[in-house]
């Protein structure tokens, strides 16, 4: 484990997406603006190949290119998180070994997707995982991409190798949360991290550690402020900024049909800026003129918290 990786890592640690120019092609150009975006933003931490990274639909290539560029710019400033959930388990190791070899601090998996693992062979894919593996692991809940999740005694069970340090729960079910935050109330050093946005300020106060929200990748510093105003217990400025928050949830992620429209939305409004291309992977489109012109005008609208 890295100087820079205190356990537990808490506060707000961005899903980075991934700027793209082409079905191949890093915007390298965009990556390294939005890199520089979001650490202004003062972040505590970046995880990049995640969900909203697109990352399943990357290139091993691109995957490859992708954390050796973050980890050359963001040059230990803060940890950086790499996500090698894959179908694969040796592309998982290959993937980890290579972000070792880059300077990346920690690794992040989801359970393996297609086929579904029953409980007891998860536990062991952790533990064999976790033998070759060079960095620590935090096991990602994903439930709705994954069709399976971590069971709170699977995650116990998981805690017990050293290397498993944490975990980042996407399934927007607070009494899943709730079930971790008591089970480990003997293990302080376990991280426990939220997905949703949502609920960042609500886990927070409950004893989460903070949160791995996609609109950090847009209004960082929004998110940062809302993780300390709920740790630092002031209820008034909390509920402001999640009004916030939950304001861009209603009117920037709801542009769009689909379910991809989430993306979709962060994508266009960081285009929107200036930042990076909004080129989306198959077998997605970036918005088209209609819906991009509908963020262009909830951006002129939008009025955010002096912060």
């Amino acid at each position: 484990m890295s100087d820079r990786l205190v356990k537990p890592l808490k506060g707000i640690v961005p899903p980075m997406i991934t700027p793209m120019t082409g079905k191949d092609e890093v915007d390298i150009g965009g990556l390294e603006r939005l890199i520089e975006h979001i650490l202004d933003g003062g972040v505590h931490g970046l995880f990049i190949l995640g969900s909203t990274g697109e990352a399943p639909d990357l290139s091993y290539r691109m995957r490859y290119e992708l954390v050796e560029r973050v980890c050359r710019q963001v040059a230990g400033r803060v940890p950086v998180l790499v996500g090698i959930t894959d179908t694969s388990f040796v592309e998982a190791v290959n993937l980890a070994c290579h972000s070792d070899k880059c300077g990346a601090d920690a690794v992040v998996v989801a359970p393996p997707y297609y086929f579904p693992a029953g409980q007891p062979e998860l536990l062991e894919y952790v533990e064999h995982l976790v033998d070759q593996l060079p960095l620590d692991v935090f096991l990602y809940n994903m439930p709705s991409y994954t069709k399976l999740f971590f069971e709170p005694a699977t995650v116990k069970a998981a805690a017990e190798y050293s290397r498993v340090i944490g975990l980042k729960d996407s399934s927007a079910n607070m009494i899943y949360l709730h079930d971790l935050i008591h089970n480990f109330a003997d293990r302080p050093d376990f991280t426990l991290l939220t997905g949703p946005e949502e609920l960042l300020v609500e886990s927070v106060f409950l004893g989460g550690h903070g949160g791995v929200c996609g609109g950090a990748n847009m209004f960082p510093n929004l998110y940062v402020k809302a993780y300390e105003a709920a740790i630092s217990g002031d209820l008034e400025m909390a509920r402001k900024l999640h009004k916030t928050i939950m304001l861009i949830r209603q009117t920037i992620y709801n542009v769009g049909r689909y379910s991809s429209s989430f993306l979709k939305g962060v994508k266009c409004v960081l285009s929107c800026m200036g930042i990076c291309d909004d080129y989306m992977s198959e077998p997605f489109h970036r918005f088209r003129k209609e819906e991009r012109l509908r963020i262009q005008s909830i951006l002129e609208e939008l009025i955010l918290p002096k912060l």
